[in-house]
């Protein structure tokens, strides 16, 4: 299964769970494990990670573990050992491109939610990511699940030891700071 199948997965859609399942608490960006024969309702199906409802409460789903909801598994994104530190730049914007707020189907690079992204070389070759961002109002509340799910799709590469996400809030995030993409998605055009 690829992303564009994933996207044709229906909001309310119900599925139920093929066996238990790690998921991402939302909006409170710890990992809780739903149970095998559970009942999930589709709430959002965008980039390579599916938002479920259960008992009132929200979860994403990664990629990697699709196939609890009966899908093909996404591969976890990975680098090949020898690339370059351009295209370990590369992969960390692909893989935030990626990462949507799972109550918006947009992108947070799209969103104009990434502020900039610094990569440093350590002496032993490994890399430390650090990721500079916002969300939509201080008050919003997906900041530790969009960031859980960037830090997860980003460590896929062998290259990248840690990953440290910075949320600020100076400048303040505007719709001024999306993609034309993006406000045409959302209707804003």
């Amino acid at each position: 299964m690829d992303i564009e199948q994933i996207a044709s997965l229906e909001r309310g859609q119900k599925l139920p769970l093929q066996r238990d399942v790690e998921a991402i608490a939302i909006p409170f960006g710890k990992t809780d494990t739903l149970a095998e024969d559970s009942i999930v309702s589709v709430m959002q199906a965008k980039g390579s990670s599916v938002s479920v409802g259960f008992e009132g409460r929200l979860y994403l789903i990664e990629g990697r573990n699709l196939d609890a909801l009966g899908l093909e598994s996404l591969p976890r994104p990975t680098l090949p050992e020898s690339a370059t530190d351009e295209e370990i730049e590369q992969f960390v914007w692909d893989q935030l491109r990626t990462c949507f707020d799972p109550e918006i189907p947009v992108n947070i690079v799209d969103l104009g939610l990434v502020y900039g992204c610094r990569i440093e070389r350590l002496i032993s070759g490994e890399r430390i990511v650090t990721i500079r961002m916002t969300l939509t109002a201080p008050g919003c509340g997906m900041g530790d699940v969009i960031a859980a799910d960037a830090r997860n799709k980003i460590l896929g590469a062998p290259q990248i030891s840690k990953v440290h996400t910075e949320i600020v809030f100076s400048p303040p995030w505007s719709r001024d700071m999306m993609s034309d993409e993006a406000k045409l998605e959302l209707g804003m055009f």
